[in-house]
């Protein structure tokens, strides 16, 4: 006997309602194993892997790329044998008898068919390159391409025109460039750039597997100690101050970009500081994040120069007030005690909400972290 598993949207968070199908990784028809990764969800926190419950094949999708629906709607169903037993891991199983058989037909994916249907293309004709040799979007779009006439495509119908191509757009992007326009409708941005002298961090670094990042985050957080200001949001009732200090990495994925928090980072020293930041990084970039580790923060640091950037004017990351963006740091030659000297440097910036602080407050905070980036004594922290 054949019993089918429901595949339902999962709780990921409790503030969280909603979420949306970003890919199913697994095609229609296609076999599956338990805890294999079966689909991509995004909430407005996280972007993660749902692994499959049950070892199958997934028959039924019901939802398709990009639509977003409340948690608890059923996704899709698995076909499998009847497990002895079966352990939600996507927020509910539920496993029943079927009455028929599977088909052996050609199956493709909703979105692919839609596409088709789009395009007039028989999908047929197509040899697919996706798993098992199904069609994929790519394939039907490359179809397309290739056997459209020259310039029938214009501009005004959305259609890439001769020279130019359309790069469809994620769930992660349309939510990123959401945000962000919320984040500068809300705040009023207001950027002041500092200079630090990184020498006595080189020579600390020298033996020792750290990177700068590490440095950087204390420093934030005893700055933002002395300055509690910034370690703070706007609300209507007035400013709230946030006791504690959850910093947010800014973390570059392929697709986009994620923040995930080390939480009370002021409680830890460089090498905790570094092996956190270091797993929280790759786990973003495997969607094994938890929507727990993508909230809370409350003040974020982005590391541009880690890609040769040397000056940013980042945008806040609401509802935070404040973000500090590092340029990448290169020897340059500064004037020091009426000499030139060869010395690493790197620029700081911080954008920060002024209906919170004004600038001589922003100004105090960030001459604190050059203090303490400069000051030494990383030993006592380590």
């Amino acid at each position: 006997m054949i019993v089918a598993t429901d595949i339902i949207m999962p709780q990921l968070g409790e503030s969280i309602a909603e979420g949306t199908v970003v890919k199913w990784l697994i095609p229609l028809g296609g076999a599956i194993e338990k805890d294999q990764s079966l689909l991509e969800v995004e909430t407005e926190k996280v972007d993660l892997e749902v692994p499959s419950p049950a070892t199958g094949v997934l028959n039924e999708i019901l939802v398709k790329e990009g639509e977003t629906v409340a948690v608890g709607t059923l996704l899709a169903r698995i076909d499998s044998a009847p497990p002895a037993e079966v352990i939600s891991r996507v927020g509910g199983v539920v496993v029943r008898p079927l009455d028929s058989d599977a088909t052996g037909e050609e199956h493709h994916s909703p979105a692919v068919r839609q596409l088709a249907k789009e395009h007039g293309v028989d999908l047929a004709h197509l040899k697919g390159t996706g798993a098992g040799g199904r069609v994929s979007k790519k394939d039907v779009l490359e179809f397309v391409a290739r056997t459209s006439a020259p310039g029938t495509a214009t501009a005004a119908s959305g259609e890439p025109s001769m020279g130019e191509e359309i790069l469809p757009l994620t769930q992660m992007r349309k939510t990123i460039a959401d945000r962000m326009v919320k984040s500068r409708q809300t705040s009023a941005h207001v950027s002041t750039f500092f200079e630090a002298d990184f020498s006595s961090i080189a020579s600390f670094r020298t033996g020792r597997d750290l990177t700068y990042l590490p440095f950087v985050v204390r420093a934030v957080t005893r700055a933002l100690r002395d300055v509690p200001l910034v370690n703070a949001t706007w609300g209507d009732q007035g400013i709230v101050i946030k006791k504690d200090i959850h910093v947010g990495i800014a973390t570059a994925l392929e697709e986009g970009l994620l923040v995930p928090v080390v939480r009370h980072a002021d409680r830890k020293g460089l090498t905790q500081l570094a092996k956190e930041i270091a797993d929280l990084a790759e786990r973003a970039r495997s969607k094994k994040l938890s929507p727990d580790e993508v909230q809370g923060g409350t003040f974020t640091i982005t590391n541009h120069g880690g890609f040769g950037s040397l000056f940013s004017t980042p945008i806040i990351h609401q509802p935070q007030i404040a973000i500090l963006g590092v340029g990448a740091v290169q020897k340059r030659a500064v004037v020091i005690n009426e000499a030139i000297a060869i010395r690493p440097m790197a620029y700081l910036s911080l954008s920060f909400d002024h209906r919170v602080i004004d600038g001589a407050t922003a100004d105090q905070f960030m001459a604190k972290v050059k203090h303490y980036l400069e000051g030494g004594h990383w030993e006592q922290i380590l």
